[in-house]
């Protein structure tokens, strides 16, 4: 959209003056309009009456619908945002003729419908949409105010947004995956910011012309323009993504079963991203941009290090204590894990072991910065240049000493991660290749991809073995049973301050599709994360 119009920033310098400035100003207003008394009476305390509430949105509609922004305004308690944005509503966003129908109020909270009309350069089409206010007492003249929020004007709006009507800054674009079916956000939801991304980087490369819109402009962060309503049709670009739309379809439907959810699909022969979907309140690319700890997940490349460096292999030795003691801090392993003094690798992997792993951690060869030369070398995380085709976070594994050290090797400590990138450690293990995973193709754009020398072979068979038995005999069976095809998977559950239930991961493959989720607060890794993966393998791979 055109950087050149006017945008009127909520929460802005501007001051609306009223017969004076900020709650200073609504007793003159009240003296004025008779709705909060008059000079030396009492303010008034407690909940506003239904009588209040009916007066103090009645009038603020009225002044609303005649485009009255410093009279609106003046019925908020917070009149030097509210006014900017009122005024941006039809000065900037060009919206006119509105009309206001208030719904059955519940106590302080008003729901009420908007029916207006966006005029711009001779076209003009109809807008409409629900919103909500909350009626409040004045904390300095208990006056009976509406409770400003942005989402008051629209339900899109927050802190730092307003309303443009213009051209676009770039094309609109019709996503296709890669068997060609048109990707839109009505369909795959979760796709909305993403989409919306992808325009905002490729939509002129794309061959698409410019249309008129009316958008939500975010002046305070990196996003771009969220469109509201189309006024005039541009040409949409074809943008081809490595998206599977069947795949896609399995992941949206997959991440609405558990609350805080993200999983990510990827092609571990080429590296392509089949899937992106997150089920959040605060919409975050999650599965992209999460930075969070991966919890027993991170046990695929702690154990390729112990391989590699030849500490123990699958079927060496890797006792699982009661407990284990590194630098002071003792570890413990959940309840459901007995000690076995006599396990393998392979054991201590499928039945997810901790202080099997931190037992092994300060064996010769190994260092502070082996974990961190294991992830980086061979898996290609925490380089900070993946080259996805939107913003992603390429994983975090510091080296460190003291008890971080043993942390980290249980995906706890300094270690960060989302599902993008044990999707990508996964696809990784199986295949000895890192291919650095992307949502459009390479050349669209000439961009260069990350690169990482890789797993040994030996490794890899090790690796992709022991990631079999936990899926057929560990701490997978549940969530991959059914499950045909060659498969395996490692559970993991993160432990985050402040949460009394723990983050669950989960990590798999089938045949030639790795996939990686976390739910937010689902507990163990079979218990959430584990049905979105099995869900999204059981049509993908």
């Amino acid at each position: 959209m055109g950087r050149g119009v006017k945008a009127a920033v909520i929460g802005g310098v501007l001051a609306v003056m009223v017969g004076g400035a900020g709650y200073g100003a609504y007793n003159v207003v009240s003296a004025l309009d008779g709705g909060g008394g008059s000079a030396g009476s009492e303010a008034k305390s407690g909940p506003p009456s239904g009588d209040e509430v009916a007066e103090t949105t009645e009038k603020f509609f009225a002044a609303w619908e005649k485009g009255d922004a410093t009279s609106a305004a003046s019925y908020t308690n917070n009149a030097s945002a509210a006014g900017p944005l009122l005024t941006a509503y039809g000065e900037d966003a060009h919206i006119t003729g509105v009309q206001i129908t208030p719904g059955t109020a519940a106590g302080t909270s008003v729901p009420f419908t908007v029916k207006a009309k966006v005029s711009y350069e001779g076209t003009a089409k109809p807008l409409s949409y629900a919103s909500r206010l909350t009626v409040v007492r004045g904390e300095t003249t208990g006056r009976a105010l509406v409770d400003w929020d942005p989402s008051v004007v629209h339900p899109d709006l927050k802190d730092g947004d307003t309303l443009v009507t213009a051209e676009s800054a770039t094309p609109q674009i019709q996503a296709v995956g890669r068997d060609g079916a048109v990707l839109s956000k009505e369909k795959y939801p979760s796709l909305g910011p993403i989409l919306a991304k992808l325009r905002e980087k490729y939509g002129d490369q794309a061959g698409g012309t410019p249309g008129v819109e009316l958008a939500v402009r975010h002046t305070t962060t990196e996003a771009p323009d969220t469109p509201l309503l189309t006024l005039t049709e541009g040409r949409p670009g074809k943008l081809r993504t490595t998206l599977s739309a069947s795949v896609q379809a399995a992941a949206e439907k997959a991440v609405k079963r558990y609350g805080e959810s993200s999983v990510v699909a990827v092609k571990p022969s080429t590296g392509e991203v089949l899937a992106v979907a997150n089920h959040r309140e605060d919409g975050f690319n999650a599965a992209f941009q999460g930075t969070v700890a991966p919890g027993s997940t991170m046990k695929i490349i702690t154990a390729a290090m112990l391989i590699d460096n030849g500490v123990t292999s699958m079927n060496g030795p890797a006792p699982c204590p009661e407990t284990a003691t590194w630098q002071s801090q003792t570890f413990r392993n959940i309840t459901t894990v007995k000690p076995d003094l006599s396990a393998t690798l392979a054991t201590t992997f499928m039945r997810s072991c901790n202080t099997g792993f931190i037992k092994l951690i300060d064996e010769e060869p190994l260092t502070d910065s082996s974990l961190t030369q294991e992830a980086e070398e061979r898996f290609g995380l925490g380089r900070n240049n993946w080259q996805t085709g939107i913003t992603s976070f390429d994983g975090k594994v510091p080296a460190v000493s003291g008890p971080d050290r043993a942390a980290n090797a249980i995906g706890q400590g300094q270690v960060q991660m989302n599902p993008l990138n044990m999707a990508s450690v996964t696809a990784t293990a199986v295949t000895g290749a890192f291919r650095q995973p992307h949502l459009v193709p390479f050349d669209l754009d000439d961009r260069k991809p990350a690169t990482a020398k890789g797993l040994p072979q030996s490794t890899v068979a090790q690796l992709k073995q022991m990631m079999r038995l936990t899926a057929t005999q560990g701490t997978a069976v549940e969530a991959m049973s059914g499950l045909g095809g060659d498969i395996g998977a490692k559970t993991g559950s993160a432990e985050v301050d402040g949460q009394a239930v723990s983050n669950s991961w989960f990590t798999g493959f089938r045949n030639d599709v790795a996939a990686a989720a976390m739910t937010e607060e689902g507990g163990h890794g079979g218990d959430a994360a584990g049905p979105i993966v099995a869900d999204v393998l059981r049509v993908g791979g």
